[in-house]
């Protein structure tokens, strides 16, 4: 009974861990310091902006190459950065929005990471996510 109460323990704090931290990537907690910006809404915009150049750089690699990684790891930056958006904001259209766009970019990036290995497909989803990421920064851009 002890182990398993230990054991329960441990995965509430790894979940709870999981949510707005870098505990699983850590290595997008240094993306998110470099495209820090003066306010959420302006490093969102500077991840999109690093993202979609990594995008780019990854088109005709195959497997988790070093640019696919970085874009996983600014992939988290970006989801991450939502938990940091003032209340006020949140409450917008554009806001909404912004969340939808998130949403579609993650389902592309898990369709990626599955043909991270066949291309053409994996290019075809660096280009959707491009495609996503602009329109996100938009909707981003709007809420300023």
């Amino acid at each position: 009974m002890p182990r398993t109460i230990g054991t329960l323990a441990l995965m509430l704090m790894l979940l709870g861990l999981g949510g707005c931290s870098y505990f699983f990537y850590p290595r997008a907690g240094d993306y998110a310091s470099q495209a820090k910006g003066a306010t959420t809404l302006d490093t969102m915009i500077n991840l999109t902006n690093m993202m979609e150049a990594t995008a780019a750089k990854a088109k005709g690699g195959k497997g988790k190459d070093a640019a696919l990684d970085d874009y996983h790891n600014q992939f988290h930056a970006l989801l991450d950065s939502y938990c940091d958006v003032p209340k006020e904001q949140t409450k917008t259209p554009a806001y909404d929005m912004a969340v939808t766009h998130k949403k579609e970019l993650t389902a592309i990036f898990w369709r990626l990471w599955k043909f991270k290995d066949d291309q053409p497909q994996r290019d075809q989803h660096l280009d959707l996510s491009i495609a996503e990421l602009k329109e996100l920064r938009e909707s981003l851009q709007a809420i300023k």
